[in-house]
């Protein structure tokens, strides 16, 4: 990795009244995936559509590979390969046609777009499909192709917009493959994504974006990190005497609630941590009806930082779910 390949400063976006990227602020370095992760309606789809030319920049500024999104648009489209959300392949042509036809706009000369689609056909092992009409393939297979389309033209830089919607967790997996193969030829990537794991498993760095707003931004190691060694999830028969104890306690660095239940975070090793817990409530006579140790994860992050779980899409606001404990 050299420097930044992405610069994005006070970036806004109206739809209306409805502010879909609100001062929005980022960048990414060269050779890395960069993921934004969020819910649906986060603002994820927008921030793309404006760094690949799409949609017209309102208010703040943006540099794709060094060109300005706003002042030197083809250029940008260039020096980029983009996947959108929705499949986008001519269901008649095959896999061999659609990589001719994109080398064709891009006027790519003839040898070198032959050899590239041979590379890239093997890549993401479609080789054996290349005379295969699309509308026969499946959804594996058509997004694999289109990662392929994306890359044909070398970009600098390849924009994922949910690559892996809609697809079985089985798929899901084999596309993380073919995702990291694509960056370690050098590609640097950027990826929208609502799916926890995958921000996990595929981010160098990840930022967490929530009604429009950059909330957090890290390595996956470094926003887990901030939640503490580990995490302790409780079902009690009394919730707030719960919450009051736990509070009390020098071990606990914070509480986040839950629907049924309270997740500490805690300031050492849980193993030893939750035995204390467990006596502590013991002997204020609540009883504990679940109790669960665990590390923390990208969910638990989620949590920590929006105040909301992130399958909870229809909140209009933040819940104030997190508790600070007085001590630490």
């Amino acid at each position: 990795m050299t420097g930044t390949i992405i610069e994005v400063e006070g970036l806004y976006h109206h739809y209306g009244d409805v502010a879909a990227v609100n001062g929005i602020s980022f960048s990414v370095i060269e050779g890395e995936i960069f993921s934004f992760l969020g819910p649906n309606g986060a603002g994820k789809s927008t921030a793309i559509n404006i760094l690949i030319t799409l949609l017209r920049i309102q208010q703040g500024m943006a540099t794709v590979a060094g060109y300005n999104v706003q002042t030197d648009p083809q250029k940008v489209r260039n020096s980029i390969g983009i996947v959108f959300q929705d499949v986008t392949l001519d269901r008649d042509m095959t896999c061999r046609e659609i990589l001719e036809f994109h080398g064709r706009l891009y006027r790519m000369p003839s040898a070198e777009r032959k050899q590239r689609i041979d590379e890239l056909l093997t890549l993401v092992q479609l080789d054996a499909k290349r005379d295969v009409r699309t509308k026969h393939l499946s959804g594996g297979m058509k997004r694999r192709l289109e990662i392929a389309r994306g890359l044909m033209t070398r970009p600098k830089v390849l924009f994922l917009d949910e690559p892996t919607i809609g697809l079985d967790p089985q798929t899901r997996m084999r596309m993380w493959d073919y995702i990291k193969a694509v960056n370690e030829e050098g590609t640097t990537i950027f990826l929208t994504t609502h799916y926890m794991d995958e921000a996990d498993h595929l981010s160098d760095r990840i930022s967490i974006i929530d009604h429009g707003r950059i909330i957090v931004t890290g390595t996956p190691y470094e926003l887990k990190n901030t939640l503490g060694e580990d995490l302790i999830y409780l079902e009690t028969d009394d919730l707030p005497g719960t919450r009051a104890a736990l509070l009390a306690m020098d071990q606990v660095k914070e509480l986040n609630e839950k629907s049924r239940g309270i997740v500490a975070m805690l300031n050492g090793d849980g193993t030893k941590i939750l035995p204390q817990i467990i006596e502590n409530l013991a002997g204020r006579r609540i009883r504990v009806n679940v109790a669960n140790l665990k590390k923390p994860s990208m969910d638990d992050v989620f949590l920590h930082f929006t105040g909301r779980e992130l399958r909870d899409e229809g909140a209009e606001k933040a819940s104030s779910a997190v508790i600070r404990a007085g001590r630490r």
